[in-house]
């Protein structure tokens, strides 16, 4: 679920915060959620950015017969081509302890348990919460599906401080094809305070997943053709 910020579209920047109104409180969560789903702004290629679905309400996407949440208000999902080995956007996407090295907005990232990552494992992670660095969104992630080489699912909530959303569930498909990898993801948030302003919210789940699902294709391709 959650991971690195706005990217792609310019979207509108967070209000200053003030005790006022509540427009910079409705601004405050959703740079949380920003931060939730990754973190700092980013652009994508145009030619990505034509990829992207926009909000999915099919529910045709699922990991061993699970998917994100059918009844949530909040869902986006994206979509891409990655020229890479299935094995290598795999290995990069389910090796979560090493998602700092290619996330920079991953701050810490700690298995809760050993073994791999299979059904039922967790992670705790971290990720600054803009417009307030030092406000640290703390985000425990459990695997509810994996399928090797082709699906994950996980849910969990993300706390910070003053701010949070109670489930956030995350589905990613990695599909063999001509030339590559083609990789779906969507994702679903529910709580008060990202529901306050659904399309905000929304267009700021966009943003982190397509930025996410960037990094993704950079990582894997560069690994790929030797440039990292």
């Amino acid at each position: 679920m959650f991971r690195k910020g706005p990217s792609n579209t310019t979207e509108q920047q967070p209000r200053p915060r003030t005790a006022r109104t509540r427009q910079s409180a409705t601004a405050l969560t959703l740079s949380v959620a920003v931060a939730v789903a990754g973190v700092l702004a980013s652009t994508v290629p145009a030619a990505h950015a034509a990829q992207q679905s926009g909000a999915h309400h099919g529910g045709r996407h699922q990991c061993r017969g699970e998917g994100v949440d059918p009844a949530a208000r909040i869902r986006f999902a994206t979509d891409t081509m990655i020229k890479a080995p299935l094995s290598t956007v795999f290995k990069l996407q389910t090796d979560v302890e090493r998602w700092p090295t290619w996330q920079p907005p991953v701050l810490t990232m700690k298995r809760l348990d050993p073994g791999p990552l299979r059904k039922g494992s967790r992670f705790r992670w971290t990720t600054p919460a803009p417009p307030t660095p030092t406000t640290t969104l703390n985000i425990t992630s459990t695997v509810r599906q994996l399928q090797r080489d082709t699906c994950i699912l996980w849910a969990g909530p993300a706390i910070g401080d003053g701010v949070r959303i109670d489930q956030g569930v995350h589905l990613w498909t990695f599909t063999r094809v001509s030339g590559g990898v083609h990789v779906h993801t969507e994702e679903t948030w529910t709580g008060d305070q990202v529901e306050a302003d659904v399309p905000t919210a929304t267009r700021i789940l966009g943003d982190g997943l397509k930025a996410w699902m960037r990094d993704l294709k950079i990582a894997a391709e560069a690994r790929t053709h030797g440039h990292h």
